[in-house]
């Protein structure tokens, strides 16, 4: 093996982790700064900011008692709040009921529950928040390619000729959701496949409903990556007069970017659904080997996709934290939301059980996943 080669052996798994590493540091460490930054409004003490898990590899004390460290293994962090016996925040009984009067004020457990569940919700929000952020700047300083949704051509045989779609159709909604671009027309659609979409087109000056089903099909991608989405049988034929940079002034960026954020949470929540219902395949869920491989894919396009990528990553790690499982912030959400109801929380042999069928369900889903990842 020549030098050259060597070099590009060694590079190749750095090339392939620190996109993602990057990613997941960015998004990890804004949902932890959310946890955190309610909880000292609220008055809790944090002990510990954690980008990772396990024995710290650096880290330093503030003036405020909180440790911040980077710790061995990166897939993820904690906030580890004063009684906290744990990185889930599993409150340490024995130890809380051992405070003196001044640390039960400063402590996560002995606040009211609307202060915790503030605290723990506060996380997810973050990530949606740091979405909507990123996708603001990048339609306020970037701008965004948009090529009119017109149909040029529909394949014979297609579920757009049997909708009777024709050549030269204006794609203007789908199921009432404005579309401004050919690219908005072909991701919704590949996220439906198999479901009814009434599609409003514009037909010289006429304004026409249709519904079409999109077919699943399996595609290969500029990386090789196969993967099955939906296909209505259309195509647009581009040239470079067809391409406009469309920018936007910060406040239509703004309503832009809460649009896209929701987007990204409404297909993802209408995946599960369908996964759930059977008229969806699981395929098409990934775990941090797939998460890995895209990042450096995506980043070898340049910084703006990658930047673009860690919103959608964001709003993901948002969205799944809200799952009603314990150990998430969800499973927090819920049993504050029946300790509310209540007046009293669930006694602590009920919630251990409710964090060890939790940790199971997760540790099924990430073997799950993986295993995805490696047949894929």
């Amino acid at each position: 093996m020549d030098l050259t080669a060597l070099l590009e052996t060694l590079a190749s798994p750095v090339i392939f982790i620190a996109p993602f590493l990057f990613v997941l540091t960015v998004v990890v460490f804004f949902h932890e700064l959310g946890h955190f930054l309610v909880a000292r409004w609220t008055g809790v003490d944090v002990k510990v900011f954690s980008i990772g898990f396990g024995p710290a590899l650096v880290g330093f004390t503030d003036k405020y008692g909180t440790r911040w460290q980077i710790s061995v293994v990166p897939l993820g962090g904690y906030v580890k709040f004063l009684g906290d016996e744990n990185a889930a925040s599993v409150t340490d009984h024995e130890a809380v009921a051992k405070m003196p009067a001044d640390q039960k004020d400063r402590s996560f457990a002995h606040k009211p529950v609307g202060a915790r569940a503030a605290i723990v919700v506060a996380g997810p929000l973050a990530n949606f928040l740091l979405a909507i952020v990123i996708f603001t700047v990048v339609f306020a300083v970037f701008g965004r390619d948009v090529v009119s949704p017109r149909v040029d051509t529909v394949i014979a045989g297609s579920a757009a000729e049997e909708a009777g779609i024709i050549q030269g159709d204006l794609v203007r909604a789908i199921d009432g959701r404005a579309i401004e671009s050919f690219a908005d027309l072909q991701r919704t659609v590949g996220t439906s496949a198999g479901r009814p979409l009434d599609i409003t087109i514009e037909r010289g000056d006429q304004e026409l409903v249709v519904n079409v089903t999109p077919r699943r099909q399996e595609i290969t991608d500029r990386f090789g990556n196969t993967i099955s989405i939906g296909i209505l049988g259309v195509s647009r034929d581009t040239t470079g007069g067809d391409i406009v940079t469309r920018r936007y002034s910060p406040p239509e960026a703004a309503v832009l970017a809460v649009s896209e954020t929701w987007f990204v949470i409404d297909q993802s929540l209408t995946y599960i659904y369908r996964v759930v219902r059977g008229t969806e395949t699981t395929d098409q869920l990934g775990g941090p080997i797939r998460i890995a491989q895209i990042s450096s894919q995506v980043a070898s396009l340049g910084f703006l996709p990658m930047i673009n990528f860690a919103a959608l990553i964001s709003v993901s790690i948002g969205l799944i934290n809200l799952f009603p499982i314990p150990l998430l912030d969800g499973g927090h959400l819920v049993f504050f939301a029946i300790e509310a109801v209540r007046g009293k929380p669930l006694s602590d042999r009920v919630q251990e059980i409710g964090f060890r069928l939790g940790l199971a369900a997760i540790g099924v889903l990430m073997i799950f996943t993986v295993w995805n990842d490696i047949v894929r």
